[in-house]
């Protein structure tokens, strides 16, 4: 009797440091992955015409996120940006700022005060509506060279996009390229150039304003982008926070072109297969797949997966309501399954990091 006594004495120490450990438990490094845009459809229609399969089909934590903004039922990019960012859901057209257009603390400047590594990657301006609400905090997202300007108020280590325009040729004259290089960025201003970057601060510029599409010239720049922004950030032996932003599955869907969502759509999942091969090599990087709203009320009524090919419909230009999937894998992916609203998306990050 004593000894079965013991047996169970010892098994439930083991038990509680085990249940101790897991909760203790929390990821260095956090990468948010936006496919603008993306609703099941296009995330569907992505695997279809990749014969199949996508990378995202490895992430085993699944939710739905409910994406609508302070002031309308359906968000657009800067409010749904802003809402993962700074935990507020404010007015569409916002970057980060509440209702009241006060200024809110983005989750990459929170994490710069805690000493990581910060970066942005986008397929469009770094300027536009998802990039910028990480970064700035100005009342529409349309003032796209105020926000180049809070570029040089924060100490983000990487970003790559387009929106060169906004930092060179401006109504004030000044050159912020100069003053990116001024306090010790070095200036990409192609691919090539980008992957050449082995160390220190980035920032590139692969187009003057946006970036063309993935089937017109842009190519895999998003998945090069990625992998020197891995390489660039992971130095930081304190961790990371890096967005990186699918851009143009939302264009695809505001031109109801199906081809252009499908090529987006892959062209995200083959960077999401990058961050998700270095999260399994690291053991220490939660990663978040999701998107700020569904573009173009779209579905698919045929396809084959064996020829690769889809046959999309459309309801509308824009942007609709309904809910968002989230994908979560490695520390912290728990989190991440069910349903709640948008904003909750940042206080999963901040509580992720345990700052």
């Amino acid at each position: 009797m004593k000894f079965r006594i013991l047996l169970i004495l010892l098994f439930c120490s083991t038990l509680g440091v085990s249940q101790a450990q897991k909760k203790s438990k929390r990821p260095k490094n956090i990468i948010l992955m936006v496919g603008d845009g993306m609703g099941v459809a296009q995330i569907y229609a992505g695997m279809t015409g990749n014969f199949g399969h996508l990378n995202l089909e490895e992430f085993p934590v699944v939710g739905f996120h409910k994406n609508q903004s302070s002031d309308s039922y359906v968000t657009d990019s800067a409010a749904g940006a802003t809402a993962f960012s700074c935990g507020v859901k404010s007015y569409n057209g916002a970057i980060g700022v509440d209702p009241e257009g006060n200024p809110v603390p983005t989750i990459l400047e929170i994490a710069e005060e805690n000493g990581l590594a910060t970066g942005l990657v986008a397929t469009c301006a770094i300027t536009h509506a998802t990039p910028a609400s990480f970064i700035a905090h100005q009342a529409n997202r349309s003032m796209e060279e105020e926000i180049a300007m809070d570029f040089l108020s924060t100490d983000v280590d990487v970003f790559i996009g387009g929106g060169r325009k906004f930092f060179i040729d401006r109504k004030d004259n000044l050159n912020l390229v100069d003053s990116l290089k001024m306090r010790g960025y070095q200036i990409a201003n192609s691919i090539d150039e980008v992957e050449a970057v082995e160390s220190g601060k980035l920032a590139a510029f692969l187009a003057d304003v946006q970036q063309p599409k993935y089937s017109e010239g842009r190519g895999d720049q998003l998945v090069k982008s990625t992998e020197t922004a891995l390489n660039l950030l992971k130095t930081n032996k304190k961790g990371m926070f890096l967005m990186i932003e699918g851009s143009q599955i939302d264009w695809g869907g505001h031109s109801n072109d199906t081809q252009y969502i499908v090529d987006e759509m892959i062209d995200f999942d083959n960077a999401i297969g990058k961050v998700l091969e270095f999260a399994k090599k690291d053991k220490n990087t939660l990663v978040i797949i999701t998107a700020d709203h569904e573009t173009g009320g779209f579905t698919i009524n045929k396809g084959s997966t064996e020829m690769g090919v889809v046959e999309g419909k459309f309801t509308t230009g824009s942007h609709t309501g309904v809910m968002i999937p989230v994908f979560a894998y490695g520390p912290g992916s728990e989190d991440f399954a069910g349903i709640y609203e948008n904003n909750e998306i940042f206080n999963k990050m901040l509580k992720a990091y345990k700052f």
